[in-house]
């Protein structure tokens, strides 16, 4: 774990991190598994913040790729918890996110304890095979990052 400078201000999403008690590992602070969880979390907040319109019975992405890099640890000693997440980029059938986990430090300044990226391809949940972004994802996704 190391300190990195992160612009937060550009995410444009925000949410509170829900970290609970059974989060923690014997070490004391949260366990890096449910990073993966909070990052879930937040999509499934942001997508339908993002694209008014989005039915999760049916419209849906599965992950193909997921990441996350630790900078700091988080405990539930840590002020004001918050997870923000983005688009960063679309394709034909696939869209990118990235999420930082940061929280308030007794001086006021932002700490920043890991950044996340995952590519999520959208399928046809009948056919479960991936399919195109529809038009009115990608501009409303578009629209909500600029």
């Amino acid at each position: 774990m190391s300190k990195t400078k992160i612009d937060s201000s550009n995410f444009h999403f925000s949410m509170p991190l829900p970290m609970r008690w059974n989060d923690m590992d014997m070490l004391g602070h949260i366990n890096n598994i449910y990073y993966f969880e909070y990052f879930q979390i937040a999509r499934g907040e942001y997508m339908p913040t993002a694209c008014p319109g989005w039915d999760w019975t049916k419209d849906m992405f599965v992950i193909a790729h997921i990441a996350c890099d630790f900078f700091a640890e988080l405990s539930l000693k840590h002020l004001k918890p918050v997870i923000k997440a983005k688009t960063t980029m679309i394709s034909n059938k696939s869209f990118e996110m990235e999420y930082i986990i940061c929280s308030q430090g007794l001086n006021g300044d932002e700490i920043i304890h890991a950044k996340g990226k995952s590519v999520n391809v959208m399928i046809d949940i009948t056919a479960k095979r991936p399919m195109l972004i529809p038009e009115w994802v990608k501009e409303s996704l578009s629209k909500f990052e600029l």
